[in-house]
């Protein structure tokens, strides 16, 4: 997705405790900044604050995630986290996120890796999926300013 179309990004600098011995961001770490920008695109939609931590009932448990690395991001380096709710079906969120380096300016394309994420919603922690509630599926569609609810 072009990096023009998010309406959300997140901007972080890559850690000393991020990186390989080269310099470049172990893999593992792509799944991690993952959470961290839908965390933060939660936030914005304003569904953070009605999560289980802080007393509320959003529940969502992430069932799969993959990743595209396209080119690596080095120490120091500045990295956009760009994130947008793609899908939402009757039980289950879908989210892309990708890592955008801002060598070329912040809104440039600078893609180094996609990620992909579901999450389905459930009723407790471990209880089984249930429909994602319609204000959830409203607070995504204001932000992304699309309807985003598929047919069941």
């Amino acid at each position: 997705m072009p990096r023009a179309d998010f309406r959300f990004a997140v901007r972080r600098r890559v850690r000393y405790s991020e990186v390989d011995a080269q310099a470049v961001v172990y893999f593992g770490r792509y799944l991690e900044w993952a959470d961290e920008g839908v965390v933060e695109y939660w936030r914005r939609a304003g569904i953070f604050a009605n999560t289980p931590i802080t007393g509320g009932e959003a529940e969502f448990h992430v069932v799969r995630a993959e990743i595209d690395y396209v080119a690596p991001m080095l120490l120091d380096e500045e990295v956009d986290i760009c994130v947008a709710a793609t899908r939402i079906g009757r039980t289950s969120a879908h989210f892309l996120c990708e890592l955008h380096g801002l060598a070329n300016g912040s809104s440039a394309d600078d893609l180094r890796a996609r990620i992909l994420q579901v999450q389905v919603h459930v009723a407790e922690a471990r209880g089984r999926p249930t429909p994602v509630p319609g204000w959830i599926t409203a607070a995504f569609e204001t932000l992304e300013g699309r309807p985003l609810k598929t047919a069941p």
